[in-house]
């Protein structure tokens, strides 16, 4: 599957060769180290950004000249919800350039056999056609809040195909979706919507209130993929995609706002009132991915969505400080 030039020795069978998790302690970098470690690989690169500054291209090369991995990942990436997105513009785009053009120009430069450059669902404009397919990119304006993001997303996918182009350098891409799961962010002024509702419902239980207001009418939406599918998905990529195009990575499956907040307000065990503020906005009114592309190579994602928070509130009760 994907281009004549795929080796013959497929990276499931190579579980003692150097991969590199750029961004290993993240959501998704986290997820991605335990599903290689679960399959048997044994020779993980991982290097905390205080042992290696992705931004610095020089500490990049020397990185990639030392220790000569054979697959990278590029997990890494200055992210953040909207209020961040406003207020660090300059952060976001220059961050993000930085880290993945370091990464990818290194891994071809010191001989890596294969790339994976992850993305993300906002590389998409505002108004693209839903469920939205993946020739969907550069056809339209991009959402104004999170654009400097976007287009470093979007520089990262066209820098692995013209190394594909140029150089015939293996380097793919893969855009997911709504992510959620161990490891997400639970802070109570920049966490994303999934998150922040189980928060926000857990401490309403702990504190015995009556009701948790949520924004908007509760209508839009949304898609949401477990971090462990991604992982999943990031393996069977790694092992049988080839191609020049960046593949969509999502569930498939719609959920409401409305149905989500039942969903886990239900896993929480909170036991009061949800309370809809329609004079707050809904936001996009549909978003879902089209991954029509990767379905027919074979992969489909295998988490329910109410198993996935059971899951993540399980983390959260194990992990989250109850203060900040």
């Amino acid at each position: 599957m994907g281009d004549s030039n795929k080796d013959s020795c497929s990276f499931l069978s190579e579980k003692s060769a150097k991969i590199f998790v750029a961004g290993h302690r993240g959501l998704v970098g986290s997820a991605i180290v335990r599903k290689l470690l679960s399959l048997g690989f044994t020779n993980l690169l991982l290097r905390t950004h205080a042992e290696l500054d992705l931004t610095r291209q020089s500490d990049v090369e020397s990185f990639f000249a030392a220790e000569k991995p054979s697959y990278v990942i590029v997990a890494a990436a200055k992210v953040g919800g909207i209020h961040a997105n406003n207020t660090y513009p300059a952060e976001f785009i220059a961050i993000n350039l930085q880290i993945q053009t370091n990464v990818i120009d290194s891994a071809f430069r010191y001989g890596v056999k294969k790339l994976l450059f992850l993305g993300s669902s906002c590389i998409y404009p505002k108004f693209a056609p839903q469920p939205i397919p993946e020739n969907a990119l550069l056809t339209g304006p991009l959402e104004p809040t999170n654009e400097w993001y976007a287009i470093a997303k979007i520089a990262g996918i066209k820098m692995c195909q013209a190394y594909q182009i140029q150089y015939k350098f293996n380097a793919i891409s893969g855009m997911p979706t709504n992510l959620y799961g161990p490891n997400d962010n639970f802070h109570p002024e920049n966490s994303h919507v999934l998150p922040a509702l189980m928060r926000r419902f857990h401490e309403a239980k702990v504190n015995g209130a009556k009701e948790v207001v949520v924004w908007g009418t509760g209508s839009p939406l949304r898609e949401f993929l477990h971090v462990d599918d991604l992982a999943d998905a990031v393996v069977f990529m790694m092992d049988e995609y080839d191609g020049l195009e960046h593949l969509n990575v999502g569930s498939g499956k719609e959920v409401s706002i409305k149905e989500l907040a039942e969903l886990v307000k239900e896993v929480v065990g909170f036991e009061g009132e949800l309370v809809w503020d329609s004079s707050k906005p809904d936001g996009t009114p549909r978003k879902l991915m089209d991954s029509s592309k990767l379905a027919g190579l074979g992969w489909r994602a295998k988490i329910e969505l109410r198993d996935g928070l059971a899951d993540t509130y399980k983390w959260y009760l194990e992990n989250v400080k109850q203060c900040w």
